[in-house]
């Protein structure tokens, strides 16, 4: 089956990835997997490197049939939102596994070609089923780390307490005012502390 119009645009960037350009392990010279986008300060972190990101894409197919967007997406739920992996990595590996004959395009009418796993790829899935289940753990793992350092409440919070005191000091306020709000914050702190 022909590649969709889509993934034909990143073809030579795929091969690019697939050949020369890569390190030991397969992405970039740093031989290691694709940036997450991160949600939280711009740092970017590697998470799979380019054979995992295979397996990973490959399993989530055979799981059920999936577009590009789909499986961004599939990836951000299993890891609480803590690894996107971009579109500039998801559909140049979609084009490798086409090519390795693993996926294939699924027959549908919709705008959005879906891909479905071939007998080779479920071959492969069953090879590799070990590595498979360590490379979802590992999703899970960042699931959970995610949302046990997320600090959503704790930022809503300090939000609050700003609003407040900009609120309440942003005039002309008596010194023992001042006092008594600066009072608060500490017993909050030594509070904190003690938790």
């Amino acid at each position: 089956m022909r590649p969709s119009h889509h993934l034909h645009d990143h073809r030579s960037h795929a091969h690019r990835h697939a050949a020369g350009h890569r390190g030991r392990h397969g992405f970039g010279r740093s031989g290691r997997g694709e940036a997450d986008d991160s949600r939280g300060g711009g740092r970017r972190r590697r998470v799979f490197d380019s054979g995992e990101l295979r397996l990973v894409l490959l399993k989530l197919i055979a799981d059920q049939p999936r577009h590009g967007y789909d499986l961004i997406r599939a990836i951000e739920e299993l890891t609480g939102g803590s690894y996107v992996p971009s579109p500039g990595v998801v559909y140049p590996t979609l084009t490798l596994l086409q090519d390795m004959g693993q996926i294939e395009e699924a027959p549908s009418g919709g705008a959005r070609k879906q891909f479905v796993v071939t007998e080779e790829g479920t071959a492969h899935l069953a090879e590799k089923k070990l590595e498979v289940e360590a490379l979802f753990e590992r999703l899970s793992q960042l699931a959970t780390a995610h949302k046990r350092t997320d600090g959503g409440p704790i930022r809503r919070a300090m939000e609050n307490l700003r609003a407040a005191l900009m609120y309440r000091l942003d005039r002309d306020v008596e010194a023992e005012t001042l006092h008594a709000a600066a009072a608060i914050l500490d017993e909050a702190a030594q509070k904190i502390e003690r938790l």
